[in-house]
């Protein structure tokens, strides 16, 4: 930009389109929750909307999982690099679900991308990820911390163009649907993504015709530039060194990570670590700058405007090859976990020398719990997706927050239990915060949860894999470590078994999925907690009086 530029556009009206920008993703998200069909997009909001600069450049993050948002910018590059400018046109539908390349994270989240033409121009881009509930493969939902390699997980589909200037390839929906075994699910998602990008290059046409393209495409321009002047301003303003941590994970594997911050740079370098998995406990390169994307946002630009200028100061080191940057044909169907893995680590790395910003440890998990099997009343196959809720730790000034999303979450719900029993054919039993006795401090860490499912029709299934069912969440300053995710599955004849990891489980009527999470990791010493609100915590149920005699030294 120029300053003669600038003199053509006025700051108001630049703002007003600015504005505009956030508004359009908005719609695109409400869209999409009003459409869906099924309860992983339209109650638990597991997807991201964007808009894109005509480059591909994020102009205008929307609600949903930050992380899918952040992976959104790769997939629209792919195709403009795929097709180039004289093959793309009005109309046109771009679709993809490759998690090696592509902006992809497992081949559940189904990338739809489309381009706004403006007098045979592409002025802007906009794009919807979403996870869809099963894309076939060898196990049911998709989804198997067991898969060997990503032909067992799934359908893949790599960048190609579902919808051509308006006309569906019926053929390739098709296919599509024919390897789901909830095709009309996955047909009802496929098209509330389609209408969540039309309701948005509808509202980018109109900015246009009203301001005109040349104005429009220096809007985003400046807002990305503005991004980047907020992300340098506000890099400045942290902690600077090097900061470093590592941790034994539950498999044994020791992760480590250091963070360089300087006035110019975000270095987050995690060359060294486990070559990837021969399982799906792998991550891509752009998953893993996701991850780191929303460490740098959370500390630096927790009230700032977020798009490509914002993480310009960010840089990422990976080994080739490593589970942080899995090459193809890895499994990674389980992604989430390694994600989780690493974005703890990074505010671990942290969090020492940002007291005021980062927590202790939070229970750390997706916890992605996956049930499926015949409905009682009609016999159509489900196939459920529930993340599930737990505890953040202890902050320096307060107790921690339960029953809450990971900080990888962003804009997410857990689904009520009304829609659990009437629309996917379970029962649950029980939703309360854990028992289970851990993440003591000054500040205790926040409740994770015990929520009970039984099923109540025969040949239905489970595949979960949760993180920290080991090691629990770390506490600072002398705070007392969390407790642990799992599931215990009691069967209706009274056997009872615990599990961190399981694909399709059978599961029959009268057996119960108990569900734990973590209970965050505390913040100081347990002797610093005054009487009077241990005493409280005994009263509320946070502490047994046998707990708080061993940790606290308080009788009740």
């Amino acid at each position: 930009m120029n300053a003669q530029s600038e003199l053509k556009h006025d700051p108001i009206t630049l703002e007003i389109i600015q504005s505009s920008l956030t508004a359009i993703t908005d719609e695109m998200f409400a869209t999409m929750r009003k459409t869906a069909m099924s309860s992983i997009i339209y109650e638990v909001l597991d997807f991201g909307v964007a808009l894109f600069d005509r480059d591909g450049n994020l102009a205008s993050s929307g609600s949903g999982i930050p992380a899918f948002v952040g992976m959104l910018e790769p997939g629209v590059k792919m195709i403009i690099g795929k097709f180039g400018p004289n093959d793309i046109h009005a109309g046109d539908v771009f679709m993809t679900n490759m998690p090696h390349f592509g902006g992809v994270s497992h081949l559940n989240d189904v990338v739809l991308i489309v381009p706004v033409v403006v007098d045979g121009n592409v002025i802007a881009w906009l794009a919807n990820k979403a996870h869809w509930a099963d894309v076939g493969g060898s196990f049911p939902g998709s989804i198997s911390a067991d898969a060997l390699d990503i032909y067992q997980e799934g359908l893949q589909i790599p960048e190609v163009r579902i919808i051509d200037k308006g006309n569906i390839n019926q053929a390739l929906l098709d296919v599509i649907l024919q390897n789901s075994r909830v095709p009309e699910t996955t047909r009802g998602d496929f098209w509330a993504g389609v209408s969540s990008t039309r309701a948005g290059e509808s509202r980018v046409k109109a900015l246009s015709e009203k301001y005109g393209a040349d104005t429009l495409v220096y809007a985003m321009a400046d807002y990305i530039a503005l991004g980047e002047a907020q992300a340098r301003t506000a890099l400045k303003e942290l902690p600077h060194g090097i900061f470093e941590a590592n941790e034994m994970q539950d498999d044994g594997q020791v992760l480590k990570i250091a963070i360089t911050i300087s006035d110019d740079d975000f270095l987050i370098d995690l060359r060294g670590n486990p070559k990837q998995n021969n399982n799906a406990l792998n991550s891509s390169y752009d998953a893993t700058y996701s991850d780191a994307q929303m460490i740098f946002a959370g500390v630096a630009m927790a009230q700032g405007i977020v798009n490509a200028g914002t993480f310009r100061p960010l840089t990422l080191l990976t080994d080739k090859g490593s589970l942080f940057d899995a090459e193809y044909p890895a499994a990674m169907s389980v992604y989430y976990e390694v994600s989780m893995v690493v974005f703890d680590l990074m505010w671990k790395a942290l969090a020492p020398a940002m007291p005021e910003r980062l927590p202790a440890g939070h229970y750390g998990s997706i916890c992605g719990t996956f049930i499926g099997g015949p409905h009682p009343e009609n016999g159509s196959v489900q196939s459920i997706v529930e993340p599930q809720l737990g505890g953040w730790g202890a902050c320096s000034d307060r107790d921690g927050v339960s029953a809450l999303y990971t900080g990888f979450h962003g804009d997410t719900f857990n689904c009520p239990a009304e829609i659990t029993e009437q629309r996917n054919g379970l029962m649950v039993d029980k939703l309360a915060l854990t028992t289970e006795q851990g993440g003591e401090g000054e500040f205790i860490g926040g409740k994770g949860l015990n929520l009970d499912y039984r099923v109540i029709e025969d040949n239905w299934w489970m595949s979960m894999a949760y993180s920290r069912s080991e090691i629990g969440p770390w506490g600072l300053d002398g705070g007392q470590e969390g407790t642990l995710n799992y599931v215990i599955v009691r069967k209706a004849n009274g056997e009872e078994t615990r599990y961190s990891s399981v694909t399709a489980l059978e599961l029959n009527k009268g057996d119960v999925i108990s569900v734990y999470t973590a209970t965050g990791g505390g913040y100081g010493d347990p002797a610093d907690r005054p009487k009077d609100q241990v005493l409280e915590d005994i009263r509320n149920g946070y502490v047994t009086a046998k707990r708080a005699q061993k940790v606290y030294g308080v009788s009740a």
